[in-house]
């Protein structure tokens, strides 16, 4: 009994030292040195969120501090240091679930600040002192089936400023998912709102009528943009999600969810803040304490918000996961719908390039755009896509991401660019454009004239795309007439999903242009574009 003290002992004091390191002491120990949070893991058999007397303990499950990561012994239990100011977490383990909230948001953390946010003239509430740290900081969990095959939903930047845009989101996405999706949970990566932090609360209540678990992503408008220091600009997102970075396990894939977002001053002089791409010292030592406790044979999925090809400390996290053989990544951030894949040309050292995925996004462009018969804007994107969501599909290390257009029907895959009308002398000389939604240089495009010409390939081009071109301009003429109509879409962008072929010669008729398309996971999409051939 002595022998098991005494390396608790030891164990506590190195944890303690490892946390206050990685806080930043390295002055000689305070007097009030950084205290032991303890607890325990248990099946929460009666579902009362109470840890009784009878119910057991959960062996082998992680908890974490943000810094450390340890898991329960035998007994469920658990031991970690905690200054004041610190979020514990419990990584969800596969084949368990952490309680929901009312709107359907995990609720898999203690929040242990001790005095509350630090700045009182925050614009958007923080979190309310929590007091002195509790005896045991327990996890409930609750078992629960999760196969190899399953899917999750995308939304990237549903971004409303006021709860109008809400009401659009409800309206445009959410409804049609409710009682009509089989996935098991959801996340929204980033940007939840357009720095109206107001707008959290009842996003999520829109949201929670889908039905599902809804896990969130930290963005750049996301923030207290009061905050004077990183650590302190995730106080509201803190109160209503909990930790801006955690992990958790779904069916044989592990998620990471990381915050990108590094809040920082950008000119002393004007004392001017604003954000850059970066994970910071400590969470990417996080990452590399999670990683190494996965196995190398787990698909891993990190999910953040601004693309990884644009974040500053990207290539710490490149050598953390560039030997994995099965690992990909997802952002949103950018308003529009790409797939990359990082070689070494970005400091990639992998045996194989890196697919990382920027999701289309709930509002398009910021939900401009003139609205529709709902009056909802119809928000396309600067690469020519409309608003949306993603489907991921998971089944073992192999997954597959499809695209859903908001207020459509899902076979909307693509968009067929030709004039109304041409003369038959011109055909020979005019360019078929497919904007292929989800595409890639990774697709296969065709083309033919049904009944008239064989399938062709089509030439994939970076240009912006026509159809947007000319909305932009047919609305922009609109505004003239009657300005703050609504708002004006954004300038073009190159679309990295778009294709072009000449069409052949055709006769004066009516005729059926057919593109036919197959993605990286041998999704077939097929698009129909009339065109009227005239002497």
């Amino acid at each position: 009994m002595r022998s098991f003290m005494a390396c608790a002992v030891a164990l506590s004091t190195l944890l303690v030292s490892g946390f206050m390191l990685r806080q930043g002491h390295t002055q000689p120990a305070p007097s009030k040195p950084p205290q032991l949070a303890k607890g325990v893991v248990y099946h929460d058999a009666n579902g009362n969120q109470k840890r009784d007397a009878d119910e057991k303990p959960l062996p082998g499950v992680r908890v974490s501090n943000g810094s450390q990561i340890v898991a329960t012994n035998d007994q469920g239990q658990y031991t970690l240091p905690v200054d004041e100011d610190t979020i514990l977490f419990v990584i969800k383990p596969r084949g368990w679930r952490t309680p929901l909230s009312t709107d359907k948001l995990p609720q898999f953390y203690y929040i242990h600040k001790t005095a509350g946010s630090p700045d009182e003239t925050f614009k958007y509430k923080g979190v309310q002192p929590t007091g002195p740290l509790p005896a045991s900081v327990d996890f409930p969990l609750y078992p629960q089936d999760e196969p190899d095959q399953f899917q999750a939903l995308l939304f990237g930047d549903p971004q409303p400023r006021d709860q109008k845009e809400v009401d659009w989101i409800t309206h445009d996405v959410v409804e049609g998912l409710i009682d009509k999706t089989d996935a098991s949970f959801g996340v929204t990566l980033g940007d939840i709102a357009f720095d109206n932090l107001e707008t959290f609360e009842p996003l999520n209540r829109s949201i929670a009528l889908i039905g599902i678990p809804w896990y969130n992503v930290i963005g750049n408008h996301d923030i207290n943009y009061d905050a004077r220091t990183r650590k302190h600009a995730n106080e509201t997102y803190e109160r209503v999600y909990g930790p801006s970075y955690y992990s958790f396990d779904y069916g044989p894939v592990h998620f990471l969810v990381l915050d990108d977002i590094e809040w920082m001053l950008k000119d002393e002089k004007k004392q001017s803040w604003g954000y850059r791409g970066g994970f910071g010292p400590e969470q990417l030592e996080f990452i590399k304490t999670d990683l190494a406790q996965i196995p190398e044979d787990q698909l891993v999925v990190l999910m953040m918000h601004i693309p990884l090809i644009e974040v500053n400390d990207r290539h710490g996290l490149y050598r953390l996961i560039e030997k994995r053989p099965f690992a990909m990544s997802i952002s949103a951030h950018t308003h529009t719908l790409e797939h990359h894949w990082i070689t070494k040309a970005d400091g990639w050292e992998g045996p194989q390039p890196h697919h990382h995925f920027i999701n289309v996004t709930v509002c398009g462009s910021w939900w401009s755009g003139a609205p529709d018969e709902r009056g909802i804007p119809h928000a396309m994107m600067s690469d020519g896509g409309p608003n949306g969501y993603s489907v991921m599909s998971f089944n073992g290390h192999d997954y597959s991401l499809k695209f859903h257009p908001a207020g459509r029907n899902a076979d909307y895959q693509m968009q067929i660019d030709l004039p109304e009308e041409l003369a038959a002398a011109q055909t020979a000389e005019t360019d078929i454009y497919a904007n292929v939604f989800n595409g890639s240089l990774k697709s296969t495009v065709e083309v033919r004239v049904v009944g008239t010409s064989e399938w062709q390939p089509m030439t994939h081009v970076g240009e912006v795309d026509p159809t947007f071109v000319r909305t932009a301009k047919h609305e922009e003429e609109l505004l003239q007439a009657k300005p703050g109509d609504f708002r004006k879409l954004p300038k073009p962008g190159i679309c990295t999903h778009l294709w072009k072929l000449k069409l052949p010669a055709l006769k004066p008729g009516l005729h059926d242009v057919e593109v036919r398309t197959t993605d990286q996971f041998g999704q077939i999409a097929t698009g129909h574009r009339a065109v009227r051939v005239v002497e």
